[in-house]
């Protein structure tokens, strides 16, 4: 693998065209030399967009895995009270039924009692 130094760019460069930015031989840049550095800054604008992008996306998905997370979480809870609630309600229905009973038979008691003394 090549590594190209700092004297070796202009030489690379200057095969593209003249790019007067980097060679000191140069007048103007050319039509080629302009596409191609338009070219590189596109892709590096690009990538960097990109990768910009695809951290929020994971980010987001992240976040977004946490919040189901809770939601089930939850969604358990939620049915643990529902359960006990329900359980509640049918200790309490047969403690009402158990009331009315003991109601009626004392109203029964009392007109007995009612009917004996007159």
């Amino acid at each position: 693998m090549v590594f190209l130094d700092i004297m070796t760019i202009p030489f690379v460069l200057d095969i593209w065209g003249c790019m007067p930015e980097i060679s000191k031989n140069c007048v103007d840049m050319t039509n080629a030399s302009s596409t191609y550095l338009g070219i590189v800054g596109g892709a590096v604008i690009g990538a960097i967009v990109s990768w910009w992008i695809y951290n929020r996306q994971k980010y987001t998905s992240i976040k977004q895995d946490h919040i189901l997370g809770r939601i089930k979480d939850l969604e358990e809870n939620h049915t643990d009270i529902l359960k006990k609630l329900e359980d509640f309600d049918d200790k309490h229905e047969s403690s009402f039924d158990a009331i009315q009973e003991i109601n009626k038979k004392i109203d029964a008691l009392l007109k007995k009692s009612e009917d004996e003394s007159k």
